[in-house]
């Protein structure tokens, strides 16, 4: 699967809409993911899943449930073409295969797939591999929008046979059924929730073959270019995360992408970042790491990211963060 390196402010502005009576809150919220004003206001700004996780780590902090909650919020036409594309199928099941088959587009944290166990077609969410603190958050908002998605294709509730999840039981476990009105099962063998198999033959109420077919082109398209720059991105972070100790400045690492410094510059516009960008993210995802380690002194880890001056990079840190180093790691 896929891991999309950057992403919309969708899911973060989904979550200061859900404070929105709070305005104080906004700033607790945006703690530390060097989200600011000027890019909520840009409808093409673009962000990293660090950034987005942060987010959701600092939602989670202040509200249990908050994984649930924004996935009852993330609706079908939230997923753009691929949506719309689902919306037009012929049928539930050519639907659910067109979902799965494009997890980039959907934006996932996970491997999804559909099995189908005699009477029961159970979706199913796995492979996580990111922050594991927001796990059951991830699984929450994932299954709850998929639940949500299944209702808006027919355009009535999915009638579910029973939901399985991973982890213990949740104290808000009553908030579950909103989502998922069925037998629940926690500390299973997967993530997943299940409906009649027979729905996958349903034809759904808003199918168009000539827009369907429309629209699937431009899934594949966009799938297309989404995983190559999403390829070439990564092969610049790896790079420049190699070299964080002494930073290849934009000619040269031009140079090792066999490009020229405008076009790296111009791909990386189109990206929704920079280099500086790229270089203040890796840097900071580095710092934190090493902050948690109270082995690492400050002005090492200041060495270690390419820093001159001790003094610089705990002004870097509190600009990345909101707060300084040393608040961090207390």
């Amino acid at each position: 699967m896929l891991h999309a390196s950057l992403t919309t402010l969708h899911v973060v502005s989904l979550i200061l809409q859900r404070f929105a009576d709070q305005p104080e809150l906004h700033p607790q919220l945006l703690a530390g993911s060097g989200i600011g004003a000027a890019d909520l206001d840009n409808a093409d700004a673009r962000i990293t899943r660090v950034q987005e996780l942060q987010v959701c780590a600092n939602a989670l902090a202040l509200r249990a449930d908050m994984g649930l909650e924004l996935g009852r919020s993330l609706h079908v036409s939230s997923y753009g073409l691929l949506g719309y594309a689902a919306l037009s199928a012929a049928t539930f099941g050519d639907a659910w295969r067109l979902l799965l088959q494009y997890p980039a587009l959907l934006g996932t944290y996970f491997r999804l797939d559909m099995q189908v166990e005699g009477e029961l077609a159970w979706i199913c969410a796995s492979g996580y591999r990111d922050a594991e603190a927001l796990e059951v958050f991830n699984v929450e908002m994932c299954l709850a929008s998929l639940k949500l998605i299944g209702d808006e294709l027919l355009r009535q509730p999915l009638p579910l046979e029973g939901a399985e999840f991973t982890y213990a039981q949740p104290r808000y476990m009553k908030r579950y059924t909103t989502s998922f009105p069925c037998p629940l099962r926690f500390e299973a063998q997967r993530n997943a929730f299940a409906f009649p198999a027979a729905l996958l033959e349903r034809r759904l109420p808003l199918a168009d073959s000539v827009t369907h077919g429309d629209m699937v082109e431009r899934c594949r398209r966009l799938n297309t270019e989404f995983s190559s720059r999403q390829a070439w991105l990564e092969r610049v972070r790896q790079l420049l995360a190699a070299q964080l100790a002494e930073p290849p400045g934009l000619e040269n690492l031009a140079q090792q992408m066999h490009c020229s410094p405008r076009t790296l510059r111009r791909h990386l516009q189109e990206l929704g970042t920079s280099y500086q960008g790229l270089l203040d993210e890796l840097r900071f995802e580095r710092a934190k790491t090493l902050l948690s380690e109270e082995q690492w002194p400050v002005y090492r880890i200041a060495e270690v990211l390419g820093f001159s001056e001790t003094a610089s990079f705990r002004h870097a840190f509190q600009r990345w963060s909101g707060v300084p180093p040393s608040r961090f790691r207390a």
